[in-house]
């Protein structure tokens, strides 16, 4: 899923908010992908399904249980410390500002391993993200 875009030279220079607002838009794909595979779902539902995903309470929910599993390098770590340390000057609307931290950090790893080209890496980490929200609400858990 990597397009032809200008290489940005030392993605470990970017601003935390710059690779949370790519993770954002590349997690938003990945995510109306998903949804739209597992079929069954009249398209004004679409939009419902997939904030199950990119909520910030999803993506919180989702670090912290990647944190569990204990999947991260030293790196990825670095950069999702980075991330939910980020501040950016805005107040979240409909979440405490320590869960939009957490949600931030994700979105900046996310951001980062598709900045980076490692595809691999961010395909196994977006399919356990997945694979951990649709076994939430499978056992009724949001």
């Amino acid at each position: 899923m990597f397009f032809d875009l200008t290489t940005i030279k030392d993605v470990k220079l970017l601003n935390s908010l710059a690779l949370a607002y790519m993770g954002d838009s590349v997690f938003e794909i990945y995510v109306r992908n998903h949804v739209l595979v597992k079929g069954n779902i009249r398209p004004n539902q679409l939009h419902n399904q997939a904030k199950g995903y990119v909520s910030a309470k999803a993506q919180s929910s989702i670090l912290h249980h990647l944190f569990s599993l204990a999947i991260f390098t030293e790196e990825e770590e670095g950069v999702i410390r980075r991330g939910r340390n980020a501040k950016s000057g805005t107040i979240p609307k409909n979440t405490d500002v320590q869960t939009y931290r957490y949600s931030t950090a994700f979105e900046a790893l996310i951001g980062y391993l598709y900045l980076e080209k490692r595809q691999e890496r961010l395909e196994e980490i977006i399919q356990l993200a997945l694979n951990y929200i649709d076994e939430n609400r499978r056992e009724g858990r949001r």
